[in-house]
């Protein structure tokens, strides 16, 4: 059985805000105003460097800076909420994934919850969230926007989900 798998020297070159990042995979679609994909030719190659020998994919966002959360000793929101949520290494693992915007004044409002393993993880985040400090809004136009981000939580940190149940029919 063959098996393929895209190793990052053939992965593209993403540019995001005029910046390269290695994956596109944290920005929520709707924060996307356009994608531009450019070739693997001669003048991307001189633009952009050798990191460009696989294409360049250009995306432009709803707005020019885009949100920022900043908190003492936290390099992420996702951290920020791990910590702030009382989840010991005896509770059972539990994984939340859900979508929240950031507001023009910078507060965060949940929004869809897309998996939940646990309701007191869940109410737990959720309540973690309502008192967060605020974040720095994105702007566009030098003017505050709205933008949607996802939270992926699995806590314990480290921890394993244990394996779903199914019937197996023969």
């Amino acid at each position: 059985m063959m098996s393929l798998t895209v190793s990052s020297a053939q992965s593209p070159l993403y540019i995001v805000g005029g910046k390269a990042v290695e994956s596109i995979d944290h920005i929520a679609q709707s924060d996307i105003d356009s994608i531009e994909t450019l070739p693997a030719d001669e003048e991307t190659i001189a633009r952009y460097g050798e990191r460009a020998s696989n294409g360049v994919i250009v995306v432009h966002l709803r707005y020019d800076t885009p949100a920022r959360f900043e908190a003492e000793g936290c390099d992420s929101f996702a951290d920020y909420i791990a910590g702030s949520v009382d989840w010991d290494e005896r509770m059972p693992a539990a994984k939340i994934s859900l979508r929240y915007r950031v507001a023009t004044d910078g507060s965060v409002v949940a929004g869809d919850i897309l998996l939940s393993t646990d309701k007191r993880l869940l109410r737990r985040v959720l309540r973690a969230m309502e008192r967060a400090p605020r974040w720095t809004p994105a702007m566009r136009d030098e003017c505050a926007v709205e933008s949607e981000h996802l939270l992926n939580l699995l806590l314990p940190e480290g921890g394993v989900l244990p394996p779903e149940r199914g019937v197996i029919l023969l």
